[in-house]
């Protein structure tokens, strides 16, 4: 009985892999999920044991050079994943409502297909921000929030990548990238140093740029419920960035009320 559950789980694991998008088949970690779960697996590991065990009595290491040139490379990154969004599709002919998966082997549509996967891949560079919170002892910044964003960003994408690479579940990735654009640039410029504090006053609206991202991609994506004629291809990814989103969205709001709000009404203690 054991064995034949099995061989019926395989085989319906194999069935829907199949189902996948040919022209990605043979890229980097898109064959099966299996080989980055090892890798949410080891980041896991780091983050919530390796890493605290081995800075446990070390000093925190000096690595504003470093996080000036990452801050400033990622942020370039993510401006030139947000123009072959608009390139490929979302200033190149979609209409921002029901617009289908293109599965051919166009170089528009294969444009989109390779952005969408680069933009997978840079979800991974993104986990250096936690090595560089470990490494510089901030574990105050390794929140719940931090850590699931980045486990479930990585396992989101890789189903968009897989199953539907362009349409309407791409709009999430094109209005991400614009952000992490700001966002990246932020961490830059505070990187640099106590002289450009002067230009860091707009911190506070970082969490509203992000809390807009996530009401923009949650009212495009329920188009879906009120559009009778469009077939999107693969709607269950939709539902799941949904969802997401909305979780994503509840998160950030707590974290702005606890950062901003909630710090105003609090008493203010007399310094003695």
């Amino acid at each position: 009985m054991a064995l034949y559950i099995y061989t019926s789980v395989v085989r319906l694991y194999d069935e829907w892999l199949k189902e996948g998008d040919p022209r990605v088949e043979d890229w980097l970690l898109m064959s099966s999920p299996v080989p980055q779960t090892f890798i949410i697996a080891a980041y896991l590991y780091v983050v919530k044991s390796l890493g605290p065990w081995l800075m446990e009595n070390r000093r925190p290491f000096e690595l504003r050079k470093v996080m000036i040139v990452y801050n400033f490379c990622i942020s370039s990154f993510c401006l030139y994943m947000f123009c072959e969004f608009l390139m490929s599709g979302w200033a190149n002919g979609y209409s921002y409502q029901c617009d289908l998966v293109d599965y051919s082997n166009s170089p528009l549509a294969l444009r989109m297909a390779w952005t969408c996967w680069l933009y997978y891949f840079s979800k991974y560079i993104e986990m250096l921000d936690t090595i560089f919170f470990l490494l510089r002892k901030k574990t105050s910044q390794l929140t719940f929030l931090h850590i699931y964003h980045h486990v479930v960003a990585v396992y989101t994408v890789w189903f968009n990548v897989k199953f539907a690479a362009g349409g309407m579940s791409t709009f999430q990735a094109l209005v991400n990238s614009a952000v992490h654009v700001i966002m990246y640039s932020y961490y830059a410029l505070a990187a640099l140093g106590p002289a450009y504090q002067k230009y860091l006053w707009w911190k506070k609206y970082l969490t509203t740029i992000q809390l807009t991202q996530f009401v923009m991609v949650i009212i495009h994506i329920s188009q879906i419920f009120f559009m009778k004629d469009c077939h999107y291809q693969s709607p269950s990814i939709l539902y799941i960035i949904c969802l997401l989103e909305i979780v994503f969205l509840l998160l950030f709001l707590d974290f702005y009320y606890h950062a901003y709000i909630k710090v105003k009404k609090m008493p203010k203690v007399a310094v003695v």
